[in-house]
């Protein structure tokens, strides 16, 4: 009965293992945003910061094993969709909240830029195949790619060393329709908006 249970991950390739690690990265990230609120202290929001260029590195390793070892599949391409989704889009959108997006419309922007995370990652594998032109491979993307969101991680540690996160954002804070919000958190809408264009084509190398 056991050996039932784990016989999937006895068909995990390499490459699937690396995605995991990917997805725990991106996972460790979200608890220790969540540490951080409980106890107030941001040097959880940077050690959760520093476990998204981790989960990168891993993302990038999965896809160049998996070509090198022509190990690519199906179940692979979904591993690699659904742990970019909690790296690059549920943590940086928790780091964000944590050290002090929290106003209703920075809350809603972070839910879209999530949307727009999973929007893009399910347009990309239903399209994987016509973007190939034919070819063994995908040979340019529509919008630009969800761990293009490291950059929002960037711009975070930066404010949380300059001690400018919760009330001493950058830009401050302002009320809007009854709700506040973050002009800092404007970033989130713009790289999500990227994310789902369909005229943004950028090559694939």
């Amino acid at each position: 009965m056991m050996t039932r249970h784990f016989s999937m991950l006895r068909d995990f390739h390499l490459a699937d293992w690396l995605t995991l690690a990917n997805a725990m990265c991106g996972t460790g990230a979200i608890f220790l945003a969540m540490r951080a609120l409980q106890d107030g202290d941001p040097r959880w929001l940077l050690w959760g910061s520093a476990l998204i260029p981790l989960a990168f590195v891993f993302d990038a390793l999965d896809g160049r094993i998996a070509r090198w070892r022509q190990s690519s599949s199906t179940l692979g391409r979904e591993l690699d969709s659904l742990a970019d989704v909690i790296s690059f889009g549920v943590a940086p959108a928790a780091l964000g909240y944590a050290t002090g997006l929290q106003g209703g419309w920075d809350s809603l922007i972070l839910g879209y830029f999530v949307c727009c995370g999973v929007s893009r990652l399910a347009r990309y594998n239903v399209t994987a195949e016509q973007l190939s032109d034919g070819g063994p491979k995908v040979t340019h993307f529509e919008g630009t790619p969800i761990p293009t969101s490291l950059a929002l991680v960037v711009v975070l540690v930066m404010a949380i060393d300059h001690g400018r996160i919760g009330d001493d954002f950058w830009f401050g804070a302002y009320e809007l329709l009854f709700w506040n919000i973050h002009p800092l958190t404007l970033m989130y809408a713009l790289s999500g908006s990227l994310m789902i264009s369909k005229t943004l084509r950028i090559p694939k190398w």
